[in-house]
Formats: C-alpha cells, structure tokens, sequence
C-alpha cells in the first residue's frame, strides 16, 4: 500500500515537472517575441526626432519601456522559481519594487494617451496650447511619481517589519517574501484597485465623450474620430486585464485545496493573460496601427530596404496575376 501511494505521488510530481516546463518553454517563445518587438519600437522611436518630440509617441514609449521592463523581470523570476535558484533577499527585494512600479507606470501611460486623444479629438483648437513641453514634462512627473506610492510603501512597511537578521539570508523570489503580516498584501491588493478603478473610470470617460464626438463629426474627421474611439476601446481592455490580476489570488487559493495540477494550470493561465497579454498588447495595439510609426518600423525591419522589398513583393503577386491569366484551359 505504501509503495503504491509512493509510486503515485512520483507520478503526480513527475506529471508537475513536465508541465511546468512546457509552460516556461511556451512564456520564454513569447516573451522573445514580443521583447524584440518592443526593441524594434524604441529603436524606431529613438531614431526619428518627430517621434520624440510628438506627445502621441512620447506617451506611447513610456508603455514600451516599462513593459518591456517589467516582462524581462518577471520572465527572470518565473525561471529562478522554476529552477528552485535562491537569490539576495535585497536583490528580491529591489526586484519586487521594480515589478511594482513598472506594472503601475504603464497603464497610467494607457490613461495618459486616452487624454491625449480626447483632447485632440474634442477640442483641437486647444490640443497645440495644452500639448506643450512644460506640460508634458510635468505630466510625466506625476504619472512616475502616483506610480511610486504603491511600492515605496511596500518597501517601507516590509523593512520596518522584517527582522535584520533576515535581510541577509537567500529566498526564492517573490514579492510574497516581503509580506510579513497578511493586512500588507491586503492594503496592497486594495491599492491596486482603487488605481485601476480610477484609471478605468477616466479611460470611459475619454470613451464617451469621443464617441459623442464621433456622431457629430462630420465626413472628413469620421475616420480620424472612429480610429481613436476604437484606440480607447483597446486601451479600455487593456486596463480590464490588468485589473482582472487582483482577482486572481482569490481563485488560485481556493482551487490549490482541490487539485495541484489544476492549480498549476490556472496560475499559470493567469500569468499569460492578466500579466503578460496586456503588456504585449501596446505595440500590437497603438504601434503597428499607426500610419507614421509603422512606416518607419518596417523601414528598420527590413534594413532600410522596405521599399525594395515591398516592390519586388508586388512584382512577384502581378507576375504571379498573369500566368494565372495567361494559362491554357484544359479541356
């Protein structure tokens, strides 16, 4: 009886392993491909000064860069995890505050650009005077600074409660290391959702009063109109993701008491589409479907040769066109 329970519980752990590494396998492929995607995006953004200078894309990197950011680290702590590697609790612990505010910073960006396009949209007589350097830079403070409460507060309360002694030992990292007593993640988790609430309400707000901007446009700005409404949309899903994250803990606790592969599945299921997928939705969403971005990106995609390429793909489909044409029937 013994030995078969033994010979079970090897098979289940055995059946874990495998599945673990199937799914690090899957999030390594994904996380390469759109970390070179994102790469490709700042570059572009990074080579052209108009981009640099616009409020449009100069909002639209600081989704880049902490997106970027914060799925090469959290991509870095599911591996150390997997592989069982302790590392610093300091390093753990200055990577959980980074995690923290890279994954606040980017959907504030989100709320930023619906602003912007709600501002452009509704009152472009004023977009000039409102969009200006001075504004922008100070935007950009307050957008980093409402971005930092949250993990300075986690940084402050964890070492005020954490023994010294244990400041120098090794973990595996987590941000759950650096709650001490269950009310920090609960003020934590509360935070979060005032701010994803707020930022969601702000987002609908932009939503509507595009919308009515859309209805009254007239024929020439309707296709301007309805790009950014749907812009809004986007950015509105976006935001719904990240919230849906908070709710998460709630159903992993409740099923890891049932079935631990299970249990596996959808934690890992909630890391891809609450984590991950909103990340990896900006430069799918905002950067290829611009006109002026995307020109430029498949510039640099293809080494400056785009119009070559584009031209030899065309010869190829009208040569193509006309042996079809050109080609006997047979009877």
């Amino acid at each position: 009886m013994q030995n078969d329970t033994e010979y079970s519980n090897m098979k289940i752990n055995r059946k874990m392993f495998l599945l673990m590494e199937s799914f690090v396998i899957i999030q390594l492929a994904v996380v390469a491909i759109f970390l070179y995607i994102n790469c490709l995006m700042i570059f572009t953004f990074l080579k052209k000064e108009a981009f640099r200078t616009d409020t449009r894309y100069i909002l639209f990197s600081q989704t880049l860069f902490p997106d970027s950011g914060l799925i090469l680290i959290t991509n870095l702590s599911v591996v150390l995890i997997y592989y069982q590697v302790a590392i610093h609790f300091v390093v753990c612990c200055l990577l959980s505050v980074i995690m923290s505010l890279l994954s606040i910073v980017s959907p504030l960006a989100l709320v930023a650009m619906c602003l912007e396009r709600y501002v452009a949209i509704c009152m472009p007589l004023r977009h000039a005077d409102i969009s200006t350097p001075r504004t922008r830079n100070m935007g950009l403070l307050i957008m980093w600074l409402i971005s930092s409460v949250i993990p300075i507060y986690v940084l402050y309360v964890s070492l005020f409660l954490i023994p010294s002694k244990f400041l120098q030992t090794y973990v595996m990292c987590s941000i759950d290391v650096l709650f001490v007593e269950s009310w920090q993640n609960l003020v934590r988790t509360t935070l979060f959702q005032m701010y994803f609430l707020v930022m969601f309400g702000i987002v609908l707000f932009t939503y509507v009063k595009i919308m009515k901007a859309a209805r009254a446009a007239s024929s020439e700005n309707k296709k301007s109109t309805n790009k950014g409404l749907r812009t809004v949309l986007l950015h509105a899903f976006q935001l719904l993701l990240s919230l849906l994250q908070f709710i998460c803990p709630y159903v992993e606790s409740s099923i890891l008491h049932i079935d631990m592969l299970l249990y596996l599945k959808v934690r890992y299921s909630n890391f891809m589409l609450f984590i991950l997928a909103p990340r990896c939705l900006s430069p799918l969403i905002y950067g290829l479907r611009d006109e002026k971005f995307s020109v430029v990106l498949r510039n640099y995609v293809f080494f400056g040769h785009y119009t070559f390429v584009s031209n030899l793909f065309s010869s190829i489909k009208s040569i193509s066109r006309v042996q079809t044409k050109t080609k006997p029937m047979v009877i």
